[in-house]
């Protein structure tokens, strides 16, 4: 397919989806997204946003949405699970603003799903739901999308920002599901009002126990508290569909011998959701994310466990990479060789992020003597360990 302007064929609408709509739209390239879900929403709880994701989203002209919805914590502390003690701290707040020049922000993930589909409200992007994506058939000169209603749309490009469990994916690449790694995240947002006064906070608080961790956040500018408990486990069902019931006896059985004050949190809650944690290995090479005209953006080409919490950053900095590609190559657009360099741009800093959540898990859950040389770390080294340089400047 050609014409004077490209257009871009977008499988799923989550954070994804939507900012890579918002990236095409805004370098002049024409958009149809297509969700499977009968409306747009955003499951889940909270989300947090490293400087280099603020960046991207300052840089779109979303500054003052973002700071009408989120919070932006002090300081980032983390406790021993067991008996309470600080182990370390990263100053945020004006401290990393100065640094990398952005703030560190956290938010619900509903609202900034929200914002971005707002953004795309005068961009003439097609936003299309009950639109489940069947499978695609490359052109000689574009790409055609079948959807399971046997609808089809044909675009220049195709970016499959369908999650973990991506079709896109699994067509363009026919490799293995993702498979459970052991560990579920029990999740739960609470008004801070309705909270006792000594367990609200406006800071990031990780708890660090053998098999298990913990962390808290405000979001909704403050006024609401984001508790997420890691504990080692598997559960029945579905693994696919992430938002189970959750039983707070369960969890509180799980936290085992913590310290009181992690204890009346979680006895203070009592609305928990169940996530199975599934993972693929980190990327391998650029082939992963892209081949032919045919992209993968986020979850689907690199999804990660969240103990680096960049999962939704790494998607927002895909869609600023393509967003960036397609605004440059004018007239001169090639389809083919942009995806390459799109690829070329992203898998190995995406692969590194991959690499390194999963290695935070290790040390968040260690135990032994692993346990007591990473608290031994921590409380000399603190700031110097938490600090995430090469992440935070961003690309």
């Amino acid at each position: 397919m050609s014409g004077e302007r490209p257009k871009a064929l977008i499988a799923g609408g989550g954070i994804g989806g939507l900012a890579a709509a918002l990236a095409c739209a805004r370098a002049g390239t024409g958009v149809a997204l297509f969700e499977r879900a009968a409306e747009f929403t955003e499951v889940g709880a909270g989300i947090q946003l490293g400087p280099n994701v603020v960046r991207v989203l300052h840089d779109w002209g979303l500054k003052d949405e973002l700071a009408a919805v989120a919070a932006f914590p002090h300081r980032l502390q983390v406790r021993s699970a067991g008996t309470g003690a600080e182990l370390g701290v990263l100053m945020l707040g004006p401290e990393i603003q100065a640094r990398y020049g952005f703030p560190y922000a956290t938010l619900h993930r509903a609202d900034l799903h929200g914002l971005l589909r707002v953004a795309l409200t005068h961009t003439g992007v097609q936003l299309n739901v009950n639109s489940a994506v069947d499978r695609f058939v490359p052109l000689a000169h574009g790409v055609q999308l079948h959807l399971t209603d046997r609808r089809q749309a044909d675009g220049d490009l195709l970016i499959g920002a369908d999650g973990l469990w991506s079709g896109v994916r699994r067509q363009l690449l026919g490799d293995a599901l993702p498979q459970p790694m052991g560990h579920l995240a029990y999740r739960a947002l609470v008004p801070q009002g309705s909270l006792p006064a000594n367990l609200r906070s406006q800071q990031v608080t990780a708890w660090l126990g053998p098999r298990l961790h913990v962390v808290q956040y405000p979001v909704r500018r403050g006024e609401w508290l984001n508790v997420v408990a890691f504990v080692h486990g598997q559960v029945a069902g579905d693994i696919q569909d992430w938002n189970h019931n959750a039983n707070a006896a369960d969890l509180r059985r799980a936290m085992g011998a913590t310290c009181s004050p992690l204890q009346a949190l979680m006895h203070a809650i009592d609305d928990w959701r169940l996530w199975v944690l599934s993972i693929r290995p980190p990327m391998r090479s650029a082939q992963e994310q892209a081949q032919g005209r045919v992209a993968l953006l986020g979850d689907a080409a690199h999804p990660m466990v969240p103990y680096l919490a960049q999962g939704a950053g790494m998607a927002i900095e895909d869609a600023a990479e393509l967003g960036r590609l397609l605004g440059s190559a004018g007239a001169s657009l090639h389809v083919p060789t942009l995806l390459q360099h799109y690829a070329q741009a992203r898998w190995a800093r995406n692969a590194r992020v991959q690499a390194r959540a999963l290695r935070n898990g290790r040390i968040f859950h260690a135990t032994g003597p692993m346990r007591w040389g990473r608290n031994a770390a921590m409380k000399m080294l603190g700031e110097r360990l938490l600090d995430v340089p090469w992440l935070y400047r961003g690309v």
